[in-house]
């Protein structure tokens, strides 16, 4: 007895709690983590989400393009009648160069429409958008309809929805340390907090779901798996180190694409500021320091960055007319954050991006004469949305940055984490960024929102499957 009193005394000391006992430990608040918890939640489990920054939303509140999804209902309103999901999916596989899994990029495929319903369902603002992005065959984005951020409206909305059920449990400033093993199975955490007190504690679960994102802002790993990367800047939020790979890792994951990395090429130089493709999408284009085009802006992503930094001085300028900054609150945002400059006409545009004015007004028509035609000769432009033309006209200068990192542990399409048997690990799950696979060599832009809500649904319906089954 006195042992036991003083094996309590000594836990209290060091600030570890008795174990806590739920029924699924999220790691991870994104649009993932919540995704995961609120499916699970809604199927009558207990969850709690482990977020180790001290706000929620990791790199999903820096989402700004859309979502892609094939088939929805305001897909077929607009008149997109000949989209599919196995076109959603041929257009993954070949923007990743068949890098990737086809079974999970299908599972992604046909499964985001049921995606878009369900956030629709929550009360997002979402509207399908004309245009495409880069590297697909159809317009398939859903966002806000006042053409804000993607990100923001959706952790919004899974916020408002987790804080209103009882059985979530969500926790900033928690970080998981471990998981724990047993006999092979994942039956729960153990967890420090992120502040002063640093107390550690853990959470007995009948399922994890690993829903921690990616690494895109952890330098040396990125320099490690891929030295020309050097030096790059990124868009990640300062959380994305990667910390869920170690965790798998202790479970006996398995990885896939580890060296696969994004840079997306339009970012602010210095500033790390993503500069969306939906502007592209919308009809913006891109012209080097002389003024001149140099690429069809619809191309996957990483042909685009490669273009961009074989241009001087590795960077462009992505040009935006007054007729799109009307309509569009991210391009408004980007103006009064003063990353633009402007003109009230083409010699005033080209003075304030020090181009030569004969070069912008030659690119300027040509790209009018592009889509007056419906064809662009130069370039090979499959669509032109808008004739971008329209002064005063705004032009920011962009260069690659580190986006996404497609690799991670390997899932199966059921949201699993396979093990080094090859065979899924009980008890534990995973989606978004922290996850490979899905994505291959380069993802496609409105793919990553896709991913986080599907697969987030997926593994958290499974997660809440699998506690039926230990009864």
């Amino acid at each position: 007895m006195k042992k036991l009193l003083l094996a309590v005394l000594c836990a209290a000391a060091l600030g570890i709690a008795d174990a806590e006992e739920t029924d699924i430990v999220v790691i991870g608040s994104g649009g993932a983590g919540m995704s995961a918890a609120l499916t699970a939640a809604q199927a009558g489990k207990k969850v709690i989400i482990l977020e180790k920054m001290p706000v929620i939303g990791g790199n999903s509140n820096r989402s700004e393009g859309g979502m892609n999804a094939a088939g929805t209902l305001q897909q077929l309103a607009h008149g997109v009648t000949d989209d599919s999901p196995e076109r959603m999916s041929a257009d993954m596989q070949k923007g990743g160069h068949y890098l990737n899994n086809p079974e999970l990029t299908l599972v992604l495929a046909q499964n985001a429409k049921d995606a878009e319903q369900w956030l629709l369902s929550l009360g997002a603002n979402l509207c399908h958008r004309m245009g495409r992005g880069g590297g697909q065959t159809a317009a398939r984005e859903h966002g806000p309809c006042d053409g804000s951020a993607v990100g923001a409206e959706l952790m919004k909305v899974l916020y408002k929805n987790a804080k209103e059920i009882p059985t979530i449990d969500i926790r900033p400033k928690n970080q998981a340390t471990d998981l724990i093993v047993e006999d092979g199975k994942v039956v729960g955490v153990k967890v420090k907090t992120n502040d002063k007190d640093q107390k550690e504690y853990t959470i007995d679960a009948k399922a994890v779901v690993l829903a921690t994102g990616g690494f895109g802002a952890n330098a040396k790993m990125i320099e490690e798996l891929r030295p020309e990367y050097k030096g790059f800047a990124t868009t990640n939020h300062a959380g994305a180190l990667g910390e869920g790979l170690d965790l798998a890792k202790q479970a006996g994951a398995t990885f896939v694409d580890l060296r696969e990395i994004q840079a997306h090429p339009t970012v602010v130089p210095k500033k790390g500021i993503l500069i969306s493709e939906s502007m592209r999408a919308r009809g913006a284009y891109l012209v080097n320091k002389d003024g001149n085009r140099f690429i069809n802006e619809l191309l996957p992503r990483d042909i685009v960055a490669n273009a961009v930094l074989k241009q001087p001085d590795g960077e462009a300028w992505l040009l935006m007319d007054d007729a799109l900054a009307k309509k569009n609150k991210l391009l408004q945002g980007y103006i009064h954050q003063g990353l633009t400059v402007s003109g009230d006409n083409v010699e005033q545009l080209a003075k304030a991006m020090n181009v030569p004015v004969k070069n912008l007004q030659a690119s300027i028509d040509q790209y009018t004469k592009a889509y007056e035609t419906k064809k662009d000769e130069a370039f090979g432009r499959p669509e032109m949305v808008a004739p971008n033309n329209v002064f005063p006209m705004y032009a920011v200068l962009i260069t690659p940055a580190i986006h996404h990192t497609m690799g991670g542990v390997r899932i199966n399409r059921n949201a699993e984490v396979i093990g080094t048997t090859a065979k899924p690990i009980p008890g534990l799950y995973a989606a978004g960024e922290v996850t490979g696979g899905i994505h291959g060599g380069n993802r496609i832009g409105g793919n990553a929102v896709a991913d986080i809500i599907t697969f987030g649904r997926i593994a958290g319906k499974n997660a809440a499957d699998s506690c039926d089954k230990d009864k």
